[in-house]
């Protein structure tokens, strides 16, 4: 490669660099807790959240979702998972590339993952304690969407709760995760 096309191809990698940052805000930035946002957009985490802070990943990977079968791969994790009882702020980031939602429930009696699956794909969510799905909100909504976060603050007792997406067939596929409160 001559010297002038190595040149021009390391400008034309820091314009779309500089594209991307546009479009999403930020690559990186560190937030209170020293964690660092991938893709995430700038300004979209809760000011002065209350409580203990947890932060929740969304992902998924693989080839498309039909009918509840298993070719994607769909993930949720909490970091801590667990906490002491209290007032607890859940940040939900979107890191894959479908919407998702995190939906705060008390583990069914017969274990996390067990919950009945209705023909849409979806749960019975009369039990959810909290929703964050809205893209750089608070609370319930239309899904995250990828790249962005929601929140949501709930006082948990001790117990064990199922932190999951309840988009269709996301739970069915195993998106969900046990979380403690002592």
């Amino acid at each position: 490669m001559s010297r002038r096309a190595g040149i021009t191809l390391i400008v034309v990698g820091a314009i779309g660099l500089l594209v991307l940052t546009s479009v999403f805000g930020v690559l990186a930035i560190g937030g209170r807790s020293g964690r660092t946002e991938v893709l995430g957009v700038a300004g979209c985490t809760p000011k002065n959240p209350a409580g203990t802070i947890v932060d929740v990943r969304l992902s998924d990977r693989g080839g498309g979702m039909m009918g509840g079968s298993n070719l994607m791969m769909v993930s949720v994790s909490a970091s801590p998972n667990s906490v002491a009882s209290g007032t607890v702020t859940f940040e939900a980031t979107n890191t894959g590339a479908m919407n998702h939602e995190l939906l705060i429930l008390p583990a069914p009696s017969d274990g996390v993952g067990t919950r009945k699956v209705r023909n849409d794909g979806k749960i019975d969510e009369l039990s959810s304690l909290g929703e964050a799905s809205t893209s750089c909100g608070r609370g319930a909504g239309d899904g995250i969407s990828p790249g962005s976060t929601s929140w949501v603050t709930v006082h948990l007792a001790p117990g064990t709760y199922e932190l999951l997406c309840d988009e269709p067939w996301h739970y069915a596929n195993g998106m969900f995760t046990t979380f403690v409160v002592s």
